[in-house]
């Protein structure tokens, strides 16, 4: 369970990291969509959220 839990990070994290790059070449390119910018922010805050969620619970279970 703590190495499916531990590879359920390192997805949610990357999965962070992708929304966010997409993001920042959005801004960098500059004339984009708002609403699409808006969105990648809400999926970013959304995948930050779980990442530490599911983090937080890794650490519970290897304290244990």
């Amino acid at each position: 369970m703590k190495t499916f839990l531990t590879i359920l990070v390192g997805i949610a994290m990357l999965a962070t990291l992708g929304v966010l790059v997409a993001g920042m070449v959005g801004l960098v390119r500059g004339g984009g969509n708002p609403a699409r910018s808006n969105k990648l922010m809400q999926w970013r805050v959304i995948l930050q959220g779980i990442s530490l969620l599911l983090f937080l619970l890794l650490m519970w279970m290897l304290k244990s």
